[in-house]
């Protein structure tokens, strides 16, 4: 199965003092053979993250375990900015993090239907058009 990586994902995995790094370390365990995607557009957001809450050396620790894993990076295409535009005016009420616009875009073009994150607000309003939901691990 292929997996989209949120930033709240991401930081738990990369902060061992995160409450929710022990749950995503143990997903990441059992979900060896999964490929984890990694919209490019999470980087920057995570990076700030990281900087206000461990400093510049957090930044470069994130980097380095970037660096030594096995992720891939996936760049959004204009068909996604399109997409993008629309799921933020059908949902302006929801107000949607941006990033989070992006990996539902990603995730229909790519017809992806698990999002790796610890922020389901968003994930679970949006309804995708490739499937009924996105199903939102772990669970």
């Amino acid at each position: 199965m292929t997996i989209i990586a949120d930033t709240s994902y991401l930081f738990a995995i990369f902060n061992t003092k995160d409450t929710n790094h022990q749950v995503a370390a143990d997903f990441a365990f059992q979900r060896t053979t999964d490929v984890m995607l990694v919209p490019d557009v999470v980087l920057p957001e995570l990076a700030y993250i990281f900087v206000r809450d461990m400093g510049y050396a957090g930044l470069q620790s994130l980097l380095e375990n970037f660096r030594m894993s096995e992720v891939k990076f996936v760049p959004l295409e204009m068909s996604d900015l399109n997409r993008i535009s629309e799921i933020t005016e059908m949902y302006a009420s929801a107000e949607f993090d941006i990033v989070d616009c992006c990996i539902m875009a990603l995730a229909e073009r790519l017809q992806i239907t698990g999002i790796a994150t610890f922020d389901r607000r968003d994930f679970s309003i949006f309804r995708p058009r490739h499937c009924d939901f996105l199903e939102l691990l772990p669970q």
